[in-house]
């Protein structure tokens, strides 16, 4: 099954977050590393006792921009703008909430731009993290109390050889910025679904084997399916 990656809005007193992590300058490659030379890093989010929710000073992403859609170039838009790769998303999420991440989506929203990360936690509860796409800042996070049956997406997750990290690191080395990562496990076989948007401002969707960590283009069929789909919704 596929998870809606959802961005937290509830109105709660604001604490100094325990941490924050430093900016990052990245290429179109993926590899995303701190200007001052170091890893990204993330601290976990203060936590509002017995609520399971974040609680961060300042929720806003250090990106400002409107969830605008009007020219059909928001994906290109956002991908340009982000500063903060997939793979370090994936990273910082992580390390705010120790655990395995299921999907990343890039999206401006009201708090900005900002990383969509779902996690499964070692805890064996899903986590949803938001990120600030400027600099990997935690901003969001939360327990997710979604009660679908998952029992094979987190088999899929602890049986996967290339995580969400890799696999968007794969399909940038060839294919430009990468906008989404998603564990796919309505196939036959689970694999990761990676969209992304190269430099000309075409955009992607690539598969990922969990296993071997190759890449390989959606199937045709599937292509036509999303086009049926984009014309369904004019």
């Amino acid at each position: 099954m596929k998870r809606q990656l959802i961005i937290a809005t509830a109105a709660a007193a604001a604490l100094v977050a325990a941490g924050t992590v430093t900016a990052v300058a990245v290429s179109n490659d993926g590899a995303g590393t701190a200007r001052s030379g170091a890893p990204v890093t993330a601290q976990p989010a203060a936590h509002d006792a017995g609520s399971g929710t974040a609680q961060v000073q300042d929720r806003r992403s250090s990106i400002r921009m409107q969830d605008d859609d009007a020219n059909g170039q928001e994906d290109i838009r956002e991908a340009r703008t982000a500063k903060v790769t997939a793979s370090d998303a994936a990273a910082a999420a992580v390390k705010a909430v120790p655990g395995t991440v299921a999907g990343l989506d890039l999206d401006a929203d009201r708090p900005g731009l900002v990383w969509d990360a779902d996690v499964l936690g070692k805890d064996g509860k899903w986590h949803e993290v938001t990120l600030d796409a400027g600099n990997a800042r935690v901003l969001n996070q939360h327990v997710d109390q979604d009660e679908d049956d998952d029992t094979r997406e987190r088999a899929a997750l602890h049986n996967a050889r290339t995580d969400a990290g890799a696999a968007a690191r794969t399909a940038a080395a060839s294919h430009g910025t990468v906008t989404s990562v998603e564990l796919d496990d309505d196939r036959a076989k689970a694999v990761w679904e990676v969209e992304t948007v190269t430099n000309d401002g075409k955009e992607h969707k690539l598969l990922v084997d969990p296993q071997s960590g190759k890449l390989s283009a959606v199937p045709a069929h599937d292509a036509d399916d999303d086009n049926d789909d984009d014309g369904a919704d004019d």
